[in-house]
Parts: C-alpha cells; sequence; structure tokens
C-alpha cells in the first residue's frame, strides 16, 4: 500500500494506523559523517525493514553542530556524561584540548528540534560516541576506555521524553515502537 507523510512526521500506513519515525545516526545509515571519515553501517534485517518502510530519519548531530569531516575525536572530560555537558558541569574536548562543546550542543538542539517538528518519539544513535551514545560513552582520556553514560544529544532527547536506543538495541526499539503505534490508532 502507498505511503505518505504528514507535517508531524507521522506515516500513514494506508489502512487507519500511524507508523512512527525514528531519528538514526546518520553514520548508521552508511553516510561518511563520523570523526574518522568513516561509516558505521548498520547491517541488520529489522533495520532494513524500517529504512523500507521510509521510517527513519538520518542525522548527525556533530556535522549539524557545525564540525568538518573528518575532524578530531572528541570526549566528554571526565566521562561525565551529556547531562553534565548540558548544564555547564563538563566540556567536551579533543585530544589537543580544544573545548568543542557549543558544536555538540548546537548539534544536541538541531537534533531536539527536528524530532520534535516531525513528532519523532524514538532514536536509535550510534552507542559510545560523545553525542549519541545512550549506555556508554569514552572516558575523557582518549585512551579508549568506556563508562557508563550517554552523550549529549542522547540525554538531551530522553530529557524530552524522546526513547533513545543504541544500535545493538533494535528489538527493544521495535517493541517500544509497537507499543506507541497501538496506542496512537
Amino acid at each position: 500500500m502507498p505511503r505518505s507523510t504528514d507535517r508531524s512526521g507521522e506515516t500513514s500506513a494506508g489502512y487507519g494506523g500511524v507508523v512512527e519515525r525514528i531519528l538514526v545516526s546518520a553514520c548508521l545509515m552508511g553516510r561518511r559523517v563520523r570523526f574518522d571519515g568513516r561509516a558505521k553501517t548498520l547491517d541488520d534485517t529489522l533495520f532494513e525493514r524500517w529504512r523500507s518502510e521510509g521510517r527513519l530519519v538520518p542525522f548527525c548531530p556533530e556535522v549539524e553542530g557545525g564540525l568538518p569531516v573528518p575532524r578530531p575525536p572528541a570526549e566528554i572530560e571526565g566521562g561525565a556524561g551529556g547531562a553534565a555537558v548540558l548544564s555547564g558541569a563538563a566540556r567536551i574536548l579533543t585530544p589537543d584540548g580544544t573545548d568543542v562543546t557549543r558544536h555538540f550542543l548546537a548539534g544536541a538542539q538541531t537534533a531536539l528540534a527536528l524530532a520534535r517538528s516531525m513528532g519523532i518519539r524514538v532514536a536509535v544513535l550510534k552507542e559510545g560516541s560523545p553525542s549519541c551514545g545512550s549506555l556508554r560513552i569514552h572516558d575523557g582520556t582518549f585512551r579508549g576506555r568506556v563508562t557508563r553514560g550517554a552523550g549529549v544529544t542522547a540525554a538531551l532527547l530522553e530529557a524530552y521524553g524522546i526513547r533513545v536506543f543504541a544500535e545493538d538495541r533494535l528489538p527493544e526499539a521495535a517493541t517500544h515502537l509497537q507499543t506507541l503505534e497501538a496506542t496512537s490508532s
């Protein structure tokens, strides 16, 4: 059946049901936007089904925040997490100490504005990123160590009621989507 998208970002499947859109890290869709100029294309049957259904809305907060590709890696100082950055208690730095916090904050705000304008209530973001990590981020030492915590964009989206899932939690995201769609129809 044909699909159409209304201004809220919801896609009608042609039978009265609502299909939720999903904000997704652009690197997971094969876009070369990561700090190293690479993609982290997600090869997953469920993800491909969502893509074919027109659900996925790709977005890279770091690029949208004004950072180039490629760019130096960045980590949240002290592994404090995105909430600490949002409150002004922590910064995001590159290995040489350059403060790139404003770019990450701008990208997070743009992601939130996009999600809200399209009625998006679910995001699938790249784990480990200082923007997109939802469970784990790097610890701020640039030694490859990770710690529990969320990135700036993930923390902001969650604060506004948008559920964020890591790319390895797609079945959980699918269950949440089914619940949203069942209560929206």
